[in-house]
């Protein structure tokens, strides 16, 4: 769907461009834009490359293994049905750790990760019949949806990605999204904890 939105309205630049006699202007910033597409890309491949290098070092050193732990308390009460010790806690945490300093393109793999253990804990479940939504293919599970629903929510310490785009394009002072950066990611990240637990509630679950 967003590629017909994106198409259309390129295509519609590009005939309101025409008709009105401003082709070239279009031309010129289609490639000035593609220019800058490229320098941004290598900007930000620097960035994650870092902070991706940073995690894993965390990640070897055992400080991943150990934030993972403390947050176990924490995913517990976010998904209360989800077996103790089960492979999809540690994906959970490390993606959680990953957003919480603003990587979401680090937290991505583990996100993945996470939700092929709850798809596959979701099977097992619709097999065994242990629960009405698992009973459903084709249905995600309420550990999904509250997975997906806090990793769009995204609480926030660090929003590096957003630093270095305001870097790139000449900001005077990069960081100064962070204090309202984390305002708005508690906000959301709360009211995404309250309608989970109010769906849970409504489900019975």
């Amino acid at each position: 769907m967003l590629n017909y939105l994106w198409a259309g309205m390129i295509l519609a630049g590009i005939i309101f461009g025409a008709f009105n006699g401003r082709i070239e202007e279009i031309t010129t910033a289609a490639l000035d834009s593609s220019r800058e597409a490229v320098t941004l890309c290598i900007t930000m491949i620097g960035v994650m490359a870092f902070w991706m290098g940073i995690m894993e070092i965390a990640s070897r050193a055992g400080i991943i293994g150990m934030a993972s732990k403390k947050l176990r308390p924490v995913i517990r009460f976010l998904f209360p049905n989800l077996p103790e010790g089960h492979k999809a806690e540690e994906h959970i945490a490390v993606n959680f750790i990953a957003n919480f300093l603003g990587l979401g393109w680090a937290a991505t793999p583990a996100g993945l990760k996470a939700m092929e253990e709850l798809e596959k804990l979701k099977d097992i479940r619709r097999k065994e019949k242990v629960s009405k939504m698992a009973r459903k293919k084709g249905i995600a599970s309420n550990e999904m949806c509250t997975f997906l629903i806090i990793n769009i929510s995204s609480l926030q310490l660090i929003p590096v990605n957003v630093i270095a785009y305001r870097s790139q394009y000449g900001s005077a002072n990069p960081a100064g999204i962070v204090g309202a950066g984390i305002l708005a990611t508690a906000v959301s990240t709360g009211a995404a904890v309250i309608f989970c637990k109010m769906m849970e509630k409504k489900r019975g679950i």
